[in-house]
């Protein structure tokens, strides 16, 4: 009786440790798959706060192309369900291999390193940029 309990435990405690390393391959796998590749190069927003911290869906790094919005409205690039952001709050645009960051009339600004914009101000590698309750890290890989 005794050796088939500990045979029966034995089996029961090697399908666990197989469930174990299964379900770390299965996170690791969803994690590379989660990565955006398109942020590797060129210039991209990065978000800086924790992804789980945010009650709505938001992406951890947005590809800026030739130019980018960001709003509450559904036709913008980035949407954020935010009620701190404004339906159109800002808009990136490229001139001359440069970036500028224009906050487009939001009711609560758009902060720029800890100071909110009144104007079309140039962005360079390393800014934060601050909208409601979001934080974005501007990166420039082709500088």
């Amino acid at each position: 009786m005794f050796n088939i309990l500990s045979l029966l435990f034995k089996y029961i405690f090697i399908i666990i440790i197989y469930m174990f390393i299964f379900s770390i391959i299965r996170l690791i796998y969803l994690d590379i798959k989660g990565m955006n590749n398109t942020a590797l190069g060129g210039a991209y927003l990065k978000l800086v706060n924790r992804k789980d911290s945010i009650p709505f869906k938001i992406n951890e790094y947005y590809s800026i192309g030739e130019g980018l919005t960001l709003g509450r409205r559904g036709d913008n690039d980035i949407v954020i369900k935010d009620p701190y952001v404004s339906k159109d709050h800002f808009q990136i645009v490229k001139d001359e291999d440069e970036y500028f960051l224009e906050d487009l009339n939001s009711a609560n600004g758009t902060y720029l390193n800890g100071e909110r914009i009144q104007d079309v101000v140039p962005l360079k590698d390393g800014d934060r940029i601050r909208v409601g309750n979001i934080d974005f890290l501007f990166v420039n890989k082709g500088m």
